[in-house]
């Protein structure tokens, strides 16, 4: 059972490379074979159509990405901590290219020529996200964190447009410090320095 579940894992990890490195349309079956070194009847066994592999492998991207916001939560009291520590881990990946990009933004730029059932998936990792982004925000004006300029929601929604611009830029430019050029700002806008000195 550990070894489908390992050639499973293999071939979602590859899918989500390639997904990065050319979007949706980027791969095909023949080049997960070629990188997994499995034959194509295999991935077929695990994932019959590529909207299956796509649909699990977003899915589970989710699942991921909400069980490390959770982690944060566990770990890190402070509103303000915690989405430094958000940016902050984009910023590392983008920099060390382990994950340059987030596959369900790059899938949203995609979604006109998506299947239904993909985008729905790219769709809950957003709604998703952008209420845990809402719940820190709100917490941090209630503590006197920050200092908001819209609703938490509309800020959250600014916010998760802003760091998924910043991979973009970076993208674009070729350069990873553009992140932070583009993130940084964010940060200092809404946690001013005399509120971070309250808090």
């Amino acid at each position: 059972m550990s070894n489908l579940s390992t050639t499973s894992d293999e071939i979602l990890a590859c899918a989500r490379s390639l997904i990065v490195a050319g979007g949706y349309n980027g791969f095909s079956y023949a080049d997960i074979s070629d990188v997994v070194g499995i034959r194509k009847a295999s991935i077929h066994h695990h994932f019959p159509s590529k909207v299956d592999l796509v649909r699990t492998l977003v899915a589970r991207y989710r699942e991921e990405a909400e069980a490390g916001m959770a982690n944060l939560e566990r770990q890190v009291s402070g509103p303000l901590e915690q989405l430094r520590l958000y940016v902050g881990y984009w910023e590392a990946c983008i920099t060390d290219a382990s994950a340059p990009f987030c596959v369900c933004a790059l899938l949203a730029s995609q979604l006109p020529v998506l299947p239904e059932e993909v985008g729905l998936e790219v769709r809950a990792h957003f709604r998703s996200l952008s209420a845990w982004l809402t719940s820190v925000l709100e917490r941090g004006a209630r503590h006197g964190q920050f200092q908001l300029m819209r609703t938490p929601r509309a800020e959250a929604e600014a916010f998760m447009a802003t760091v998924h611009g910043a991979m973009l830029s970076a993208r674009a430019y070729g350069d990873p410090k553009i992140f932070g050029v583009v993130t940084g700002p964010l940060l200092e806008r809404l946690a001013p320095a005399s509120l971070q000195i309250r808090s």
